[in-house]
């Protein structure tokens, strides 16, 4: 089984950029960061890792709810470059971070101290880093593995995935950083280990990740989507139909999930856990055993279940367009149906609790309707795939699951944008057979479905139509116009080099 497999390490390139412009490309960035790196610290790098970027196709904000997710891996990559400091040498005790765009990136120096705590106050490029550091160590730990004395590190890293694209820039640079330090010490785990290790390490950053971006990351493989499973995480390659591309368009609003985390991301996980834990009382669970055994809507899909094939159908909505209303409920009214308070409820996570604090109401109906239909969408794309149509008739059917998927988190999740509506308008209007955004939305990416022969065609109307305007007001330079939309196919996973 792949996920049981170690990180690959290569003493060559080849294997994870393979050849022709993409190979050059990467020789050049290899090559650049290690003479930074001798610029930085007069030394010569130990070795390296490398994490992707991801396009999430199908599957928007359920991964933290339990649910199986569908993307695959982007080209776009981060890359680090690490040093173990040795006995006695100068700045041995410490974590000194720098950037090959050090003009936009200034170096970040931390002690080498595993149990530091991360001022998510003042948020800092390195602290992803640190998130890598630290939950390294307590898996180490875990694992019976001790490390006498903390371990200063000097590293320089290199990414090209855009940050607050919603392409997860930071899970893969959490991953290349945990797999860097990991490597360093001369230690290989299994894939789904430092998958679920590398979302563990978010967490320090104050997002309440699910797990998709770093076991897509981690798992990846070249020429495949991957439908990631969790609890536990297994990753199963999905073969998308030939003839069909998919296209990737910045909305050129970023996307800042840790530093909204209150109001957007951390807010719906909230949600889901309270729709939850009212679905459970409704359905029959007394309220103080849904309190301590429900945490997400999966937890009550059996019962749900239950209720909808009572009534002769399959649908998980039923029991939501039954027991849970449409208008927004304030805090007292849950509180009346859990008999509980809920800052009682959620103590055991600081940041559900500034959820709570900057919360006026809470649209339980809607995040429960998306989580289950979603849920649903990504299991038909998987079987649409692989069903006997026609390649012509396949991809129409998933570009339908796209459109769905869109509507839902645009108008029952609420988590797109002004930006990302007119994006994926210009998408359709273009020639798209499905156009969603992607990743955690409020800005950040769409991901659109174009036939194979209608791809250049298709990016030149974007260019046109959504772009051109934005280059005018220079909102963005021309030359850079092909970070901001390109077309990709899966590639592959995390992997070590030592050159």
């Amino acid at each position: 089984m792949e996920e049981e497999l170690p990180i690959p390490i290569y003493s060559t390139l080849e294997p994870v950029y393979g050849d022709g412009s993409q190979l050059e490309e990467a020789q050049f960035r290899f090559h650049t960061l290690r003479s930074k790196f001798l610029q930085f610290f007069g030394q010569l790098p130990d070795l390296y890792a490398r994490s992707p970027g991801r396009v999430n196709l199908i599957g928007e904000h359920i991964d933290y709810e339990g649910y199986s997710v569908l993307p695959m891996a982007i080209r776009q990559d981060t890359i680090v470059a690490i040093r173990k400091h040795r006995a006695a040498e100068e700045g041995e005790n410490l974590l000194r971070i720098a950037n090959v765009n050090d003009q936009k990136y200034a170096m970040c120096t931390y002690p080498a101290d595993p149990y530091q705590e991360i001022d998510l106050k003042h948020h800092k490029w390195g602290h992803y880093f640190v998130c890598g550091y630290k939950g390294f160590y307590e898996f180490a730990k875990l694992k019976g593995i001790a490390f006498t004395e903390p371990i200063g590190f000097d590293v320089v890293i290199d990414g090209t995935v855009p940050t607050g694209s919603g392409l997860s820039s930071s899970a893969a640079f959490v991953c290349s950083a945990t797999i860097a330090i990991m490597a360093a010490l001369d230690v290989n785990f299994p894939k789904k280990e430092i998958a679920q290790l590398t979302c563990e390490c978010e967490r320090h950053i104050g997002t309440q990740s699910g797990g998709m971006d770093q076991a897509i990351s981690v798992m990846a493989k070249t020429g495949f989507a991957q439908l990631i499973d969790f609890n536990p995480i297994r990753a199963t390659d999905v073969q998308l139909p030939q003839g069909g591309s998919f296209v990737i368009a910045h909305s050129l609003a970023e996307s800042q999930k840790a530093v909204t985390a209150a109001t957007n991301y951390n807010n719906r996980v909230v949600e889901c856990r309270l729709a939850a834990i009212v679905l459970g009382i409704k359905l029959g669970m007394k309220p103080q055993e849904a309190i301590s055994k429900v945490k997400t809507l999966s937890d009550v899909e059996g019962l749900c279940v239950s209720f909808a094939s009572d009534r002769g159908s399959s649908d998980l909505v039923l029991a939501v367009k039954e027991f849970l209303k449409q208008e927004p409920y304030t805090a007292e009214e849950i509180e009346t149906i859990i008999e509980e308070n809920l800052s009682f409820v959620l103590a055991n996570s600081p940041s559900s609790l500034d959820v709570l604090k900057a919360a006026k109401h809470f649209k339980l109906h809607q995040r429960a309707a998306h989580v289950y239909s979603e849920a649903k969408r990504v299991h038909a794309f998987k079987d649409t795939v692989n069903s006997t149509l026609s390649e012509e008739e396949k991809l129409k059917m998933l570009g339908d699951l796209m459109n769905e998927s869109h509507y839902s988190c645009s108008v029952l999740y609420e988590c797109s944008c002004p930006e990302l509506e007119e994006l994926v308008n210009v998408c359709h209007d273009s020639g798209a057979l499905g156009a969603r955004l992607t990743g955690a939305g409020w800005g950040g990416c769409t991901v659109s479905l174009v036939k194979e022969n209608m791809v250049s065609q298709f990016i030149l109307n974007l260019k046109e139509q959504f772009f051109q305007s934005r280059i005018n007001q220079g909102v963005i330079n021309k030359n850079d116009l092909d970070l901001y939309v390109f077309a990709s196919k899966p590639s592959s996973g995390s992997a070590i080099f030592k050159l």
